[in-house]
């Protein structure tokens, strides 16, 4: 028989360019979280465990919690393409520490292009920071257009780089047809307080059903002749 019951653990993605914040963003919501729900970590790198060991020594949750996937390829390939050491790593985090009741998922930093599969992860934020650019919200792409958060990450930033961020949370705004966009920065308490509303009502609602995972589309084609060292194109599909 199928299931009928909707599985308890919810799979939140977290995915953005280089530098946002992304592993940042992790340890915060561990620290803001763990209290009340029993979370694990998975980590996307392409030849190292850096994330893993930067989560582990911010101590915010036990290692064992944490796990380092090492992609060996570009980091969206993991988490869209081939989701099978993702997926197991995810799997293996459920059955051990069951029951948990959130997992996060973090890709390894690539570009706007980078989403994840349906089929791994549940929710998706998406991050951008406002070093990156006053201008990225209007870029688009499926990551910022589609994703069931964006986050405008690190606004204390802001004044030093010339970028206002509530200009970027309106543009955002407008590049996601009104979806939600959040200014969050690690250090205001009232943005890690709706950052955490947000991931406690898209718990609620995946486990009553209500929420239904959503493909953000495909990879727009993009070159990586600049980023990590490793030379080559993808097409539409994402394929490597």
């Amino acid at each position: 028989m199928p299931e009928t019951t909707p599985r308890p653990t919810l799979r939140l993605g977290i995915a953005g360019p280089v530098g946002t914040g992304k592993s940042s963003l992790i340890a915060t919501l561990c620290r803001a979280l763990a209290p009340e729900l029993s979370i694990a970590v998975v980590t996307n790198d392409i030849y190292t465990d850096e994330d893993a060991r930067f989560l582990r020594a911010a101590g915010v949750l036990a290692d064992e919690r944490i796990h380092a996937v090492e992609t060996g390829a570009c980091p969206h390939t993991a988490i869209r393409d081939d989701i099978t050491a993702n997926l197991d790593a995810v799997e293996d985090m459920e059955s051990r520490f069951a029951p948990l009741d959130l997992v996060l998922v973090e890709s390894g930093g690539d570009n706007l292009t980078a989403t994840f599969s349906p089929a791994l992860i549940d929710a998706q934020i998406f991050c951008l920071d406002v070093a990156g650019g006053g201008d990225v919200a209007r870029k688009g792409g499926p990551g910022i257009a589609n994703a069931d958060l964006l986050l405008v990450n690190k606004t204390r930033l802001g004044p030093h780089v010339g970028v206002d961020p509530q200009s970027m949370v309106a543009d955002a705004t407008v590049a996601r047809s009104g979806g939600p966009v959040l200014a969050h920065d690690r250090d205001d308490a009232d943005s890690v307080a709706a950052v955490c509303d947000w991931v406690r009502a898209t718990l609620r609602a995946h486990r009553t059903g209500a929420h239904v995972p959503q493909d953000p589309g495909p990879m727009a084609p993009h070159s990586h002749d600049h980023e990590h060292g490793h030379g080559h194109q993808h097409d539409g599909a994402g394929r490597g």
